[in-house]
């Protein structure tokens, strides 16, 4: 059965498309233009379309069995998804495993945290059988920010000091794969953390040890980042992000040994830690 993925060409959708041929699957991507050599691994299709222009997603739909639903943090988030399931659900196909994000009940005020939490609905008052999947704060993010660390010496997101959950991407990909390839995951939601809670003074203690420097904690002043931030992103963009990273320091965003248990269990190993993580990237960066 082939599948489709959305966001195939990313960092996460194309660890998705990895994982996936690994287990055997004839994998489409779905890509607004054709992407340059090497980007995709051989034997990987490439439907060209929008997820705004509905004709081509129907198109890209044929043939197709399955749908990995990876979104980006746009300002039509909610549009793009909706279309894409709507299809999903027009041409028949039989599973749709969705990408949302974890403790999205809780931080609706947060536009692309509502935004996935009316897909989830979507998903669960309708017809076709899905998998939800919920990952914490990306642990990849911060592969971002080698010219802070490496420069002035600071880890700077404001994730605050009580302690987040943050997942590898490649143990999301593992999970995304295993729903789209393996019975017994439809209806199912699965929170995707890693085995340890992370905090600002943590990660920058963790980057001091492995770069041999002292990593200061830049701390959380928000009203500063969001404006910071608006310098090198459109003006929606900081206000959301600032809305997320100011609801995890103000309502928590904490995973627990019961959410670390079920990942365990569906990946069949522990899931990475932000310190193995940290300690790869450590590792490129001085090569």
């Amino acid at each position: 059965m082939k599948i489709l993925v959305t966001g195939g060409t990313g960092n996460v959708g194309g660890a998705v498309v990895k994982e996936l041929l690994k287990r055997g699957a004839k994998v489409r991507v779905l890509a607004r233009k054709q992407p340059e050599e090497g980007k995709l691994p051989a034997g990987v299709e490439v439907a060209i379309g929008d997820l705004l222009d509905p004709a081509s997603v129907e198109q890209a739909m044929q043939g197709i069995g399955k749908l990995f639903l990876l979104n980006a943090v746009v300002a039509d988030e909610l549009t793009q998804a909706l279309i894409a399931y709507g299809i999903a659900r027009r041409v028949g196909l039989k599973h749709v495993t969705y990408l949302s994000v974890f403790k999205v009940d809780q931080f609706r005020d947060v536009p692309h945290f509502a935004s996935k939490l009316a897909v989830e609905n979507a998903l669960r008052e309708f017809g076709v059988p899905y998998t939800i999947l919920r990952p914490g704060y990306y642990m990849q993010n911060d592969a971002t920010l080698k010219a802070a660390l490496t420069g002035p010496g600071i880890y700077p997101m404001p994730i605050g000091t009580a302690g987040i959950c943050a997942v590898d991407t490649r143990d999301l990909a593992e999970a995304a794969a295993i729903s789209l390839t393996q019975d017994g995951h439809d209806g199912q939601t699965y929170d995707l953390v890693g085995p340890t809670l992370i905090s600002g003074p943590g990660n920058a203690a963790t980057w001091s040890r492995l770069l041999g420097r002292e990593i200061k904690y830049a701390g959380h002043n928000f009203d500063q980042w969001e404006q910071q931030l608006r310098g090198r992103a459109p003006g929606w963009t900081a206000f959301d992000l600032r809305a997320m990273l100011q609801g995890y320091f103000d309502r928590g965003f904490a995973s627990t040994e019961t959410e670390v248990a079920r990942v365990t269990a569906l990946l069949g190993h522990p899931p990475r830690s932000y310190e193995k993580f940290a300690s790869e990237t450590a590792t490129l960066w001085k090569a």
